[in-house]
């Protein structure tokens, strides 16, 4: 933390302007070694001139943005120097300010800095790195708000008042005349109604990985039925050969597509079919493998022609899992359709040209993922599955103090499991996060960030 940090703030490439940022106690006097112009750096004050190196030679033109501590994203004196977004401008305008005294940033040391400087907590240092990760609406969302400070008010919601029992018994242990105990029932009360919030939470887990990391469908079905049409379709795209001859798709492809705010990662596979040679062969294991690690299967159909021996066994091999199912090419006909078993009575009719049945797709598709449950992005979410493990952990511990409640044994013995709940909840708002948590979670950022 004495140490002043720098490192580019903009993505890497060439770009109309970038972002050189510096941030430490010796912000100022590193940047005055490398930045020139005619009126001295003021407080949030864009003030142009040169950017120089080591020996005086002219890098670039640019602006200088000076922000003193203590109302900056870092909590310390931070100074950005905007230059042109030339990779070799950004590269020597970088090493000029290391050569003048600033250390090269870690990855999301300029993050580590704002929470150990009280600006933000973890979880919403996490959301930092989600809302740059974000690949949908929803993804961005509900980044947003756990960085404006969502998690961390409902876990101090849960967190306060076990810490006001441990400080009652405490307080009854080490000064029993003065101090009473709280009651059995108030405490019994207490606990169950910390851990009712976190069950809600731990119950919401699944959904909120489903907004953040998206849904991966596999599409399946026997050759020639319309898969990479009907991807293409999803797409808005042509990214997938088609062609009238079967067997055309010989690996999987993956593309992503929005449905309904989720992000879905659709695989186009081989044709499952009986009979395939070698090669095809492969393409097909490929398709099985691709189906068994897919949260849900995207069955397509022929349902022109009377269903077959390989479309009967792509509706078998999908039954006893969660998909959704189009009988495709309904423009020629629907004997398929019309010959479905009860295993399909809900199964989609349309085509893979029709924007209607593409639409009905996109949300069979968004409600086979969510249950019918609509999701909301704005409530409070556990975002990782080290904020999952502690809620778990907080839950044990609740668990077992309420136990020694209930069996009538001495409250004072509830008080270790209670400072385990607390401490465990503590992880995931930092204030009781480990350098090893930190180092675990700050390891995932860009350089820069």
């Amino acid at each position: 933390m004495n140490e002043t940090i720098a490192a580019i703030a903009t993505p890497p490439g060439r770009g109309a302007v970038a972002i050189v940022r510096c941030s430490g106690p010796h912000a100022r006097s590193i940047a005055a070694r490398v930045f020139r112009s005619r009126e001295p750096l003021a407080d949030r004050v864009a003030t142009y001139g040169t950017i120089v190196d080591r020996s005086g030679d002219v890098i670039d033109r640019g602006l200088a943005l000076a922000m003193d501590a203590p109302r900056t994203v870092t909590g310390e004196d931070v100074v950005e120097l905007h230059v042109h977004g030339s990779t070799i401008v950004v590269r020597e305008t970088l090493r000029a300010l290391l050569q003048a005294g600033a250390r090269a940033a870690e990855p999301g040391e300029f993050t580590r800095r704002a929470f150990l400087n009280g600006k933000i907590d973890l979880s919403a240092a996490e959301a930092v790195a989600d809302i740059i990760a974000a690949e949908s609406d929803a993804a961005l969302r509900a980044a947003q708000a756990n960085l404006a400070g969502a998690l961390r008010d409902a876990i101090e919601e849960a967190r306060r008042p076990l810490l006001a029992i441990v400080e009652e018994l405490s307080g009854a242990i080490d000064y029993p005349d003065e101090i009473a105990e709280p009651r059995a029932a108030t405490v019994r009360e207490v606990l169950h109604a910390v851990d009712a919030a976190l069950a809600a939470l731990e119950h919401d887990w699944e959904r909120g990985r489903l907004i953040r990391e998206g849904l991966s469908v596999a599409i399946v079905g026997p050759p020639n039925a319309g898969k990479s049409t009907l991807l293409n379709a999803l797409l808005g795209e042509d990214r997938a050969i088609v062609s009238p001859w079967p067997g055309t798709t010989r690996d999987t492809i993956e593309e992503s597509f929005v449905a309904d705010g989720i992000l879905v990662r659709a695989i186009d596979t081989a044709g499952l079919r009986t009979g395939a040679e070698p090669i095809e062969r492969s393409g097909i294991e490929r398709t099985r493998n691709a189906l068994a690690t897919a949260t849900l299967a995207l069955v397509v159909i022929d349902g022109s022609e009377p269903l077959d021996t390989d479309a009967e066994l792509a509706l078998r091999e999908t039954r006893a899992r969660p998909r959704v199912v189009l009988f495709n090419k309904s423009d020629r006909g629907g004997a398929g359709y019309a010959q479905r078993d009860e295993a399909e009575r809900d199964a989609l009719n349309g085509s893979a040209h029709d924007s209607t049945t593409v639409a009905a797709v996109r949300a069979a598709v968004a409600r086979a993922a969510t249950n019918g449950i609509t999701l909301d992005a704005t409530r409070p979410h556990l975002a990782s599955a080290r904020h999952a493990d502690a809620v778990a952990r907080a839950r044990a511990a609740l668990a077992e103090a309420t136990a020694t409640v209930d069996a009538g044994d001495p409250l004072d013995l509830a008080v270790p499991p209670l400072v385990a709940a607390v401490a465990a909840l503590g992880e995931i708002t930092g204030a009781e996060a480990t350098e090893a948590i930190l180092s675990g979670i700050f390891a995932r950022f860009c350089v820069g960030k």
